[in-house]
């Protein structure tokens, strides 16, 4: 059934991935779980609290590395359990892939596993990079799982993470990017092209509420209860500074938004990436998939803010109203989803100005 699939260059929509589950490419998925353009996965009911975090290598697979002594302690997930902050798990899903020679994979955290700060990378047998998934793989999904902020309650079928298809080269270069913008505006303003569109911060606003900084030791976070927190609890409000500038503190953890509105065509996906470490010393954006019809509408009233989780690394940096902070890199559907982000899908986002995760009550 697989050899009777005909699949387009380009990501792959739902409707395609659908197929692919009919097809038993992939097993254990859930349709319930579709996206336009991605496939929520799902935990298992096994995980282990390991050492440190680990890629298995080109030799080995995921379960002969645990073997290896990196294992500190099996956990099941049945029921659910914490995971604390600071430490390290990695958790079997229930996905298993066996994907076509055409067909490679990426995945990402859902936008909000990265906004309450829990680092979650997919992990692969004979994996060498986190997050990739090689054309024609064939074996199990691991989610390494790592709060750094909030201790976190998660159970077998929660999902932190959410895998992309795709096939051939589908990535738009600066010049192909460019002729969209001025055929249907990727931001409200004018377009910083170069390896992928840039985004800046904001660091004013109407009402003076830049971002959100988070509170240490704040209580659990159970990530399968929407709008049962008080964001009080977990966040302190930044006002606008009347420097222009805010200093990240090291290790801390920040929600702040960006300064263009973004809209995301139905005819492409979107991926945020960090921009180049030599512009300043923090990382932007644990989430990085934008499906399409974010911020987009028929009538032309695009646009939605794109939420920049932000953490600085060893020293305090500066961060200035405007500042460069992210590129969003465009890719080419292979076919326009039947349902494109927002209502039709119950997403969260859609309209978004500065906000925090579903797991939060508006502020």
């Amino acid at each position: 059934m697989v050899n009777q699939l005909t699949l387009g260059n380009g990501v792959l929509p739902a409707e395609s991935i659908a197929q692919l589950m009919e097809a038993g490419v992939i097993t254990g998925g859930d349709r319930a779980r579709l996206q336009p353009a991605s496939l929520d996965l799902t935990l298992g009911a096994r995980a282990w609290r390991v050492r440190a975090s680990f890629l298995p290598s080109r030799a080995r697979t995921v379960k002969a590395r645990i073997d290896d002594g990196l294992a500190m302690q099996a956990i099941d997930l049945s029921d659910g359990a914490v995971f604390e902050r600071g430490c390290v798990y990695l958790v079997e899903l229930n996905e298993r892939l066996a994907l076509p020679p055409t067909v490679e994979g990426a995945a990402n955290p859902k936008s909000s596993t990265g906004r309450i700060d829990v680092f979650v990378r997919l992990v692969t047998d004979y994996g060498a990079a986190f997050d990739e998934i090689p054309a024609g793989y064939n074996g199990p999904l691991y989610a390494e799982i790592s709060p750094r902020t909030f201790s976190i309650l998660a159970r077998q079928g929660s999902s932190l993470n959410q895998l992309r298809l795709k096939v051939g080269d589908c990535l738009l270069d600066d010049r192909a990017l460019a002729a969209l913008h001025k055929e249907t505006p990727l931001v409200d303003g004018a377009a910083d092209i170069m390896d992928g569109l840039g985004l800046s911060v904001a660091l004013t606003a109407e009402d003076g509420m830049i971002g959100w900084r988070a509170r240490r030791h704040s209580a659990l976070i159970d990530v399968d209860k929407v709008g049962a927190l008080d964001p009080n609890d977990f966040f302190e409000p930044i006002t606008q500074p009347s420097s222009g500038f805010i200093i990240l503190d090291p290790d801390e953890f920040y929600i702040l938004a960006s300064k263009e509105a973004l809209a995301i065509p139905p005819d492409y996906a979107a991926e945020m990436t960090p921009i180049s470490p030599g512009l300043g010393e923090f990382r932007v954006h644990y989430a990085g998939f934008f499906d399409p019809g974010f911020g987009w509408s028929a009538d032309g009233t695009n646009g939605s803010r794109g939420v920049l989780e932000v953490r600085s690394h060893d020293a305090p940096f500066v961060l200035e109203d405007g500042q460069l902070v992210a590129r969003l890199v465009y890719e080419r559907m292979a076919e326009r989803p039947q349902n494109l982000y927002g209502a039709a899908v119950k997403s969260n986002y859609q309209g978004q100005g500065l906000k925090l995760s579903k797991h939060f009550r508006s502020a």
